[in-house]
């Protein structure tokens, strides 16, 4: 591959930066470094936003950052993981893999680390509605994200008791939401069937309308401002000494950088070996099934917490997702996961039809703490990771751009970037 150059701007050279991966994350980094000046490449395998970014819940979940592990959750996890349609499933063959991995997601749920990490997920969380509508302003979506919320639903008064402790959060980080009456709910969503006992509108979440449209988009105005897409797949680091020169591609080809930017989702943990950076980094494999003739119609999107779904209105019809599935990287998808939440999502919109659908599987890279990676190596000079955000990818995408612009560059976060180090395992 022919060396990339330098293009001279105001008599200074640019900073060569090389972003391995074309996910939300990846394509967000490289648009937010292109704004601070850099020349960027972007790198990856596939087209971009073909991995986790097509098939997310289209969700910006500012509500979102209660960590997975937690007392409650682990006295629900026995009797989901005997459940054939219950909302977790570990593939027999694949579990004695993920026991280092369990071991830590049990010791980040202890009630002294629980209350920090929430906190770390509050401010990365607390600026991502602003942080995406900059974003989306400067690409010309700034119409591609709803303007109305989330609603969480609860069947019984048991349901909305038990969820007690994600509003108790909320309440103590000054997120907003609205308890809704049976009566009112049934005003805001009239698709909804009977049988609801009460909800929560979260109104800072949004929707949009096309996760893979809006990573595309990102892919385009990075190549239009200069930057360069590569497809190809990332094999190394190339290194001299313990500072990085750039990256080794398939076919034994060479892109040399100045920084480099491991941003590649579940596939960064192979990456970050071989830096001798072990990440506790795990593929949480998502479905979704996409309805392009529902039958109904949605204005905000809905959670139901009890049975661990989500249903979202896109602008290809209506997406249902959120089952949980670790099998690993390569056995095939396992399509029953994803039949199991469109059936359930009938239990609750009793208009909905299964016409024209279409199916997904998605490795989300899942840490066992919840809380992302977003930091300079610790042994390399020059390299820097950004990966882990399990289910709020696109939630955090355009904050987590910015601050890793700022490790880039030199600049000062707003907040502190300790928690989020690659050394804290």
């Amino acid at each position: 591959m022919q060396p990339w150059g330098r293009r001279v701007t105001q008599a200074k050279e640019q900073i060569r930066t090389a972003v391995v991966g074309a996910g939300i994350i990846g394509t967000s980094i490289a648009h937010a470094l292109q704004q601070r000046g850099h020349a960027v490449a972007l790198i990856d395998r596939d087209a971009p936003g073909r991995g986790a970014s097509f098939g997310n819940m289209a969700s910006i979940a500012v509500s979102g950052f209660m960590p997975i592990s937690r007392p409650r959750v682990w006295m629900q996890a026995p009797g989901w993981l005997l459940d054939p349609k219950g909302p977790i499933r570990v593939a027999p063959g694949y579990a004695p893999r993920l026991v280092p991995w369990m071991l830590r997601f049990l010791s980040a749920g202890r009630p002294g680390r629980l209350r920090a990490l929430q906190g770390q997920g509050a401010a990365l969380c607390a600026r991502a509605l602003a942080d995406t509508r900059a974003l989306l302003g400067d690409i010309g979506l700034a119409d591609h994200m709803s303007e109305t919320g989330c609603l969480s639903l609860y069947a019984t008064p048991a349901e909305f008791a038990a969820d007690r402790e994600a509003l108790e959060m909320l309440d103590r980080f000054g997120f907003g939401y609205d308890v809704l009456d049976a009566e009112t709910l049934r005003a805001r969503e009239p698709a909804l069937g009977p049988g609801l006992h009460k909800a929560v509108l979260m109104p800072d979440n949004r929707t949009l309308r096309d996760p893979h449209a809006l990573v595309t988009r990102l892919a385009e105005v990075v190549k239009a401002r200069g930057g360069r897409l590569v497809r190809a797949a990332v094999t190394g680091v190339e290194r001299r000494g313990a500072a990085a020169t750039g990256l080794r591609l398939d076919g034994g080809e060479t892109l040399a950088a100045d920084r480099v930017v491991l941003a590649a989702g579940a596939h960064t943990g192979a990456l970050a070996r071989q830096l001798d950076e072990p990440i506790p980094l795990e593929t949480e494999r998502g479905y979704h099934t996409q309805i392009g003739r529902p039958g109904i119609s949605l204005t905000h999107a809905l959670i139901w917490p009890a049975r661990a779904f989500m249903v979202s209105p896109t602008g290809g019809g209506i997406r249902i997702g959120g089952t949980v599935e670790f099998a690993g990287l390569e056995a095939p998808p396992n399509w029953r996961r994803a039949e199991i939440t469109a059936q359930r999502a009938k239990t609750i919109l009793p208009g909905l039809r299964l016409e024209e659908t279409s199916r997904w599987m998605g490795h989300r890279p899942a840490l066992p703490d919840t809380i992302p990676v977003i930091s300079s190596s610790a042994r390399a000079p020059g390299v820097f990771y950004a990966t882990g955000h399990g289910h709020l990818g696109m939630t955090q995408a355009a904050t987590t751009a910015q601050l890793m612009a700022d490790l880039v560059t030199g600049a000062a976060p707003p907040i502190d970037m300790a928690p989020y180090r690659i050394d804290r395992f």
